[in-house]
């Protein structure tokens, strides 16, 4: 009996080392990023750190600075298991969906599958290359205050996911190689389309042939194109922004755009791609903090994620049901009630939002998170009750007053203080018009916030302001050739002043049943 004892311990003890150790859930924290992912605690870092340099990568080859109130209004990467998680986390239309962002002032977010990416092979490449890819959109959009047609928009993403680092290089331009069936055997998507697609229009069967030439064409004009070349497309780009039609911009600062493919397919098939590398001694250090998460973080992380990728009020409802137990269980964890305060809030429950928010601010007074969820719970309730007492509006926006002096630079708190007037129906004082511009001028990958700012400056007669705030909106590769920023913008060509524009917009909302 003991022996069999003795070899029943030994078996357990066999398979109980066969089993791998359970991965943790980590929080890496650097300049630019919060970065959530399952793993150990150095494969986190690592990737934290990877981003940062992809960050340093790009700003050293397009010499743009990186500002310190960056860190206010960071990117948060989500890491799910793989593609289908990221899939469904994205909804519908998600068929072709291998990680997505989404810039805004209450916190851009990105997602990325996890699988390959702690390990070798393609699939740690390919993870690589859509993030690299988003996250060159967000950069693209945040420092140049220009709009791009699809074809650049998409071919200089494209062009930035294929960085990469060795031990003490970094390379930019490398080949695609993730395109090169599209470019060998796709459709060619001759120049005269390639540049008049717009992404709101264009057919399924194009879409590759976007990402594949348009890689092509920018890595062409960006790298080996010869300097009279690069000089036309500083002109094409300009003209573009003052409203010209791509494909007529193309052919006033290209010339011949079959020339143009000529010179495409000859670089296609060429032997090699010139790439440009450095040391990494010229890009800054990657500073990143790593933390376990708390056992109530973790018992709550897949319900944040899917609240962060974005919910309305109906399928807010199940992600709260499934919180409130979790935040019962840890009531003593301030990150926790601070998520459960916005999920709340996503389902208009503002007893349990407010309830959540104070437990937050009880653990830590400085919260700024838990701070804004109790001005919006506040602010909620008085625009609902239609109240016109100051006194009432005044304690509300007095939440976000404290928030702000926290962190002066927090976009979605100067937001929320601008946006306070109108949900109060009067007219936002000079302190609030100055939160607007200085939200959209630390998150320009806000559409809303774009929007909001030029529709303000049209109020004040600031034109010219209008204008650059419109300009990426109206032209955008995704927005529909007839939008709303493009129709504000035809009006001011007509000569109209900010506040007939206005007028306009809004008699023309009232007969169609609003504008997009």
């Amino acid at each position: 009996m003991r022996r069999s004892i003795r070899l029943a311990s030994m078996i357990l003890a066999l398979t109980t080392a066969a089993v791998p150790a359970r991965a943790e859930w980590y929080q890496a924290t650097s300049k630019h990023f919060i970065v959530f992912a399952e793993g150990n605690a150095e494969s986190v870092k690592e990737r934290a750190e990877e981003l940062e340099l992809f960050d340093g990568v790009f700003r050293y080859f397009q010499n743009v600075a990186a500002r310190p109130e960056d860190e206010s209004n960071k990117v948060t990467l989500y890491v799910v298991p793989n593609d289908s998680a990221v899939r469904r986390l994205y909804g519908s239309n998600s068929a072709n969906i291998a990680g997505f962002y989404d810039g805004r002032a209450s916190g851009s977010v990105a997602f990325t599958p996890q699988r390959g990416l702690g390990g070798e092979g393609s699939d740690r490449e390919q993870a690589r290359i859509v993030l690299f890819h988003e996250y060159a959109h967000h950069l693209l959009l945040g420092n140049f205050a220009a709009a791009y047609p699809a074809w650049f928009s998409e071919g200089y993403a494209e062009f930035l996911s294929t960085v990469s680092f060795d031990k003490e290089t970094a390379w930019i331009g490398k080949p695609a190689q993730h395109r090169a069936y599209s470019l060998l055997h796709g459709d060619p998507l001759p120049a005269s389309e390639l540049l008049s697609v717009n992404m709101s229009t264009i057919r399924r069967d194009q879409m590759d042939g976007l990402y594949a030439r348009g890689w092509l064409l920018t890595h062409y004009l960006t790298i080996a194109a010869p300097p009279e070349r690069r000089a036309q497309f500083a002109k094409y780009l300009a003209a573009v922004n003052q409203g010209k039609p791509s494909v007529e911009a193309a052919r006033e600062a290209f010339g011949d755009l079959k020339q143009l493919d000529k010179e495409l397919n000859a670089r296609l098939k060429g032997r090699t791609f010139p790439a440009l590398r450095f040391g990494l001694d010229k890009l800054p250090k990657p500073v990143v903090q790593v933390r376990p998460l708390s056992p109530g973080e973790k018992a709550m992380i897949g319900l944040r994620m899917r609240s962060d990728r974005g919910v309305n009020t109906k399928t807010a409802q199940p992600i709260l049901e499934d919180a409130i137990p979790i935040g019962a269980r840890y009531p003593g964890d301030a990150v926790v009630q601070g998520w459960l305060a916005e999920m709340a809030l996503d389902a208009r429950r503002y007893d349990l939002a407010e309830a959540a928010a104070d437990r937050a601010l009880a653990i830590d007074p400085n919260s700024s998170q838990a701070l804004v969820y109790k001005a919006q719970v506040l602010l909620n309730r008085a625009r609902e009750a239609q109240t016109t007492d100051p006194a009432v509006w005044k304690e509300a926006r007095s939440w976000l007053l404290k928030a702000n002096k926290i962190d002066p630079n927090d976009a979605y708190t100067l937001l929320l203080f601008y946006s306070s007037f109108g949900m109060a129906g009067a007219v936002p004082t000079a302190n609030a018009k100055q939160a607007l511009a200085r939200a959209h001028e630390l998150v320009p990958q806000d559409d809303a916030v774009r929007f909001a700012y030029a529709h303000q400056s049209l109020i004040d007669d600031r034109v010219d302001d209008a204008r650059r705030a419109l300009r990426p909106l109206a032209y955008s590769a995704h927005a529909a050739p007839d939008n709303g920023a493009a129709r504000l913008l035809a009006l001011l060509d007509a000569k109209k002043s900010g506040k007939e524009v206005v007028a306009a917009m809004e008699a023309e909302g009232a007969e169609g049943g609003g504008a997009d």
